[in-house]
């Protein structure tokens, strides 16, 4: 509804709808972990809610947009709307990477005999050492091999680089009003997006089987597939909202003045690109 010269939007069923599927699949994720057979089931349920979600509250603020009932003020709104997720999406990962170096520069050192840790070494841990990458005193995760950076992790790190040149040369295009350009630029981001997933989910299954990487491999398994699940799954999340913008770009949305749902989506996948950096360089490489 209009209210002077803003626009208040109805109440709205889809948030309710998001919590809940992604209640489920928490609940999922947890029983898989502990490995019990409904977890895959509500995990699977609990996506297919929550990208339900995506598709139904995309569609109606498409609609709500191209029938002209947002102003400047809804946009400002949106904007700083949008700046707040990615920030509380930098502080999501910022914990992850945070633990990642807590256990790495303190824990590890500690059980290791340094510092404060000589007597938990000496009476609880004796020998054990603290190299990097560990799976824990006794080798409570099993024996494991790690991921060479300079492997598929490098390609997919060049895989996303392009694809932020390729959604920046949509955005030129959608500036200079070249429909063509822009649609095949923003097929190519796409395009990207998905093989590195296939990637991810390839290197995942050669850690698996090939070299007992998994998220029982003490400390370092179980950090590095929270790191770069996580960051899967945002990848996953950005090529929805990638197409879902495609497929508006060729039914002709937005204007060269006119697109901050392209703008937030870019800003989106830019985020997602930093973030596989900082992955690249602490979890793959240093």
């Amino acid at each position: 509804m209009a209210q002077g010269n803003y626009y208040v939007p109805h109440t709205a069923k889809w948030p309710i709808v998001g919590s809940i599927g992604l209640f489920i699949m928490m609940i999922g994720a947890a029983n898989w972990l502990n490995e019990a057979s409904s977890g895959p089931w509500f995990f699977a349920a609990g996506a297919a809610v929550v990208i339900t979600m995506m598709f139904g509250w995309f569609a109606e603020v498409i609609r709500e947009s191209e029938a002209g009932m947002y102003n400047s003020a809804v946009d400002t709104s949106f904007r700083q709307g949008m700046i707040w997720f990615i920030f509380s999406e930098v502080m999501f990962f910022a914990a992850f990477f945070g633990a990642l170096f807590y256990a790495r520069m303190f824990a590890v050192p500690w059980l290791g005999g340094e510092g404060t840790g000589a007597m938990t070494n000496q009476f609880l841990y004796p020998g054990f050492e603290a190299v990097w990458p560990t799976n824990g005193p006794a080798e409570m995760g099993g024996s494991f091999q790690t991921i060479s950076g300079f492997g598929l992790p490098l390609v997919n790190t060049l895989l996303l680089l392009t694809s932020g040149v390729t959604i920046t040369m949509a955005h030129w295009a959608l500036k200079r009003s070249q429909r063509g350009a822009l649609i095949a630029w923003m097929i190519a981001t796409i395009l990207l997006g998905v093989v590195f997933l296939y990637v991810q989910m390839y290197e995942y299954a050669h850690a698996y089987k090939d070299l007992g990487l998994t998220l029982g491999s003490g400390i370092y398994g179980s950090t590095f597939f929270m790191l770069t699940g996580f960051h899967g799954l945002h990848v996953t999340v950005g090529a929805i909202m990638l197409t879902v913008i495609t497929v508006r770009c060729a039914m002709g949305h937005f204007t060269k003045k006119n697109h901050f749902g392209f703008e937030a989506v870019a800003w989106y996948w830019h985020f997602v690109d930093v973030v596989w950096l900082g992955l690249f360089i602490f979890v793959y490489i240093v």
